[in-house]
């Protein structure tokens, strides 16, 4: 009614009525807070196997800190390129001791002074050798680093596939005491009603402790794996609850062997450093023989002697009789042969991993295939039998429970023999030095 009056007096032009009408409106309107929607609350982050390798390649300390040689070396170049100092001399003597003598005569005609500047003149290149080995050490280091983010991708990886095993096997252990916890009431049901014995029902319930079991040492086999996976990923960049997500299933790899191998030695970042650490070698013989040739150092001079002003010029050149810097010239020779060897070392070992992974893979994957070529479905067929037939009189309990474990082995084993196979893939992705795989 009051609504209405007011509607009233603001047909007749009242300007009370209009304001009374708008505060009435203000009041019956839902506040904007009241419609503006609550925010949803976000869960754990859930992070895939790419996003996983990412982190660690952004925040593992260790590689952080191996990247930090890269710098180091690029500031062994700003030193290897510097050039020698001149050197400033200068001195004043013959001044007097006793106070009377002071004057500026005497200063002028008895005492002398001397200033003189002096230079060495590096000969043989020296400095651009320094600089051309260092920078073929930083061209080194960068590889050695890259090796090392290899390797730290494969154990992110190993990691990830260690979390996704261990939620998988949660997750059938969850479903087996859920499966399970249901044919011990179906059994309790039975006792009661005397279609079976009390032993029989007490072995049954027994046996659930074995289910609870492997429930808890599950949940605990991937908190550990969610916390070794975090320290590698660098403990600070996921929150505590974290996840991980993506598919945790068979992937068959297409690809012949030489292919792989030729691919490795493409790509591999550890032969590349030994290749790099040849031509490092290189430039070391290289700057020992420039180190050999004798240097010259250059010096004028200005004096004052007696009132008589003179300038001076001296050189200096060390007589190479017997130090020619030998040593170290035959040392830096015999290393680039080390170098020669350990490049070719690395290079078989690049083959070998490559073969080895291959190899290993295709072993998994023919365990994998056996599993999913129906054994899976004959355990579930022969539980699900064995299940119906006890309830009904027609099996035994031993059968029973027999074919139940038979049931959680093979589920068990072939949860483990994928991640295997996972982990197989990522060791020849490792050893090849690419994560394309055909």
């Amino acid at each position: 009614m009051r609504v209405k009056t007011l509607y009233s007096r603001w047909r007749k032009g009242s300007l009370h009525g209009l304001a009374a009408v708008l505060l009435a409106g203000f009041l019956l309107t839902p506040s904007a807070e009241a419609q503006t929607p609550a925010p949803q609350t976000q869960g754990p982050v859930r992070i895939t196997l790419d996003e996983a390798i990412q982190l660690a390649l952004q925040h593992n300390h260790n590689l952080l800190a191996a990247r930090t040689t890269i710098q180091q070396s690029q500031a062994e170049e700003i030193t290897a390129n510097l050039r020698p100092n001149p050197i400033l001399f200068t001195d004043w003597e013959y001044l007097p001791l006793s106070s009377s003598a002071q004057n500026t005569q005497y200063l002028h005609d008895s005492t002398e002074a001397d200033l003189g500047l002096g230079y060495l003149i590096e000969r043989g290149k020296k400095r651009q050798h320094r600089l051309q080995a260092a920078k073929d050490i930083t061209a080194q280091t960068r590889s050695l680093v890259a090796d090392n983010e290899r390797s730290l991708t494969f154990n992110a990886a190993s990691l990830f596939v260690n979390v996704q095993l261990a939620e998988s096997t949660l997750e059938l252990a969850e479903l087996d005491l859920k499966s399970f916890g249901q044919t011990v009431d179906l059994s309790e049901l039975r006792y009661k009603k005397g279609a079976i014995s009390e032993d029989d029902y007490l072995k049954i319930k027994l046996q659930l402790l074995q289910f609870e079991t492997d429930v808890q040492q599950a949940q605990l086999a991937r908190v550990q794996a969610l916390s070794d996976l975090r320290q590698l990923l660098g403990y600070e960049s996921v929150s505590p609850d974290y996840d991980v997500t993506g598919p945790f299933d068979y992937q068959p790899l297409k690809g012949n062997l030489e292919d792989l191998q030729l691919k490795a030695l493409q790509n591999r970042p550890d032969l590349r450093a030994a290749q790099q650490g040849v031509t490092a070698a290189g430039s070391q013989y290289e700057l020992q023989k420039a180190i050999g040739k004798v240097d010259v150092t250059v010096q004028a001079n200005y004096s004052h002697v007696n009132g008589i002003n003179a300038a001076t010029f001296y050189g200096s050149v060390p007589v190479p009789i017997f130090n020619r810097n030998q040593g170290e010239i035959a040392r830096t020779r015999i290393a680039i042969t080390q170098a020669q060897e350990q490049e070719k070392a690395t290079n078989g070992q690049a083959l070998t991993d490559v073969r080895d992974a291959y190899e290993g893979l295709r072993t998994n994957d023919k365990v994998v295939v056996l599993y999913r070529s129906g054994y899976l479905d004959v355990a579930k067929k022969d539980r699900d039998i064995s299940e119906y037939a006890y309830q009904r009189g027609a099996a035994s309990l031993l059968d029973f429970l027999d074919a139940e474990r038979s049931y959680r082995a093979t589920q068990l084993a072939y949860r483990q023999a994928l991640a295997s196979y996972l982990l197989a893939l990522e060791q020849l992705r490792e050893a090849v030095g690419v994560r394309d795989l055909p």
